[in-house]
């Protein structure tokens, strides 16, 4: 029970911070601190995201960082690209998942780095 709990703060203070904590930290926790497999561990990591999304917007919003007129249209893509990728991740092999993420995790950190 520590160790969730333990692995909820490190992401809620990484996602209020950087605004990145669910893929980045939640799922790679999930899978090998916890040992969840991987299909359970990204859905497990979006039911913990939406709580700590919702406070973060929230101080976002109240120090008036938000940009409505963006992120409404970003939000409703991004609901368009869940359903998409949640049904892709039921007919997607775990091996090919795992190098996606994998490609993913590698081009966003060359791209903080870069930048």
């Amino acid at each position: 029970m520590v160790k969730r709990i333990f692995v909820g703060l490190i992401a809620g203070m990484i996602s209020g911070l950087f605004t990145a904590g669910g893929g980045l930290i939640i799922v790679p926790a999930l899978l090998y601190t916890l040992k969840l497999e991987a299909k359970k561990a990204r859905a497990t990591s979006l039911f913990c995201i939406l709580p700590m999304v919702a406070v973060t917007a929230i101080f976002y919003g109240r120090s008036n960082f938000i940009r409505w007129d963006i992120g409404i249209r970003c939000a409703v893509g991004g609901i368009i690209g869940g359903i998409i990728g949640a049904k892709l991740l039921n007919h997607l092999p775990e091996k090919y998942l795992k190098i996606a993420f994998t490609i993913f995790l590698i081009y966003a950190g060359m791209n903080m780095m870069i930048r």
